[in-house]
């Protein structure tokens, strides 16, 4: 089952998302939202998961570290 909802975005966002549809890359701009917005529900599972690691810590050796290249690694991706 799916919700249709209605977005106001800028001319210039608009503009993009129906270039990459004219090309072919993507089927709709829905498709597109719809990539963009579990992205972004993914990312922010993770910051949820490195807060839980670093307010924890790690008592494993091999992970000794991984909280930080994570939070790093978040910078990434905006």
């Amino acid at each position: 089952m799916s919700t249709q909802i209605a977005v106001r975005l800028p001319d210039e966002l608009v503009a993009e998302l129906d270039s990459i549809v004219s090309s072919g890359e993507e089927p709709s701009r829905a498709s597109i939202v719809e990539q963009a917005l579990l992205r972004e529900l993914r990312r922010r599972a993770w910051v949820r998961e490195v807060e839980v690691l670093t307010a924890k810590g790690s008592s494993y050796e091999d992970l000794q570290g991984l909280d930080g290249y994570l939070l790093r690694s978040l910078d990434t991706l905006d």
